[in-house]
């Protein structure tokens, strides 16, 4: 079953607007595209997790 307590807010790439995205806290390392729950438009997100913390390692736009 998934863990997905961890919220953590960033900054949209496109449009700019903090938006928050749950992370599952338990995976290790990930990647993978989310639509901003803003503007709708695909964001590449990589993170971590270290001793049951989410570190945003990367947010970035799919077009750059």
């Amino acid at each position: 079953m998934s863990n997905f307590n961890d919220e953590v807010f960033f900054m949209c790439p496109y449009c700019g607007e903090q938006i928050s995205m749950l992370f599952e806290s338990y995976s290790g390392a990930q990647e993978y595209i989310e639509d901003c729950e803003v503007c709708c438009a695909p964001i590449k997100i990589k993170y971590k997790v270290n001793d049951s913390e989410v570190e945003l390692i990367n947010v970035q736009r799919l077009d750059d």
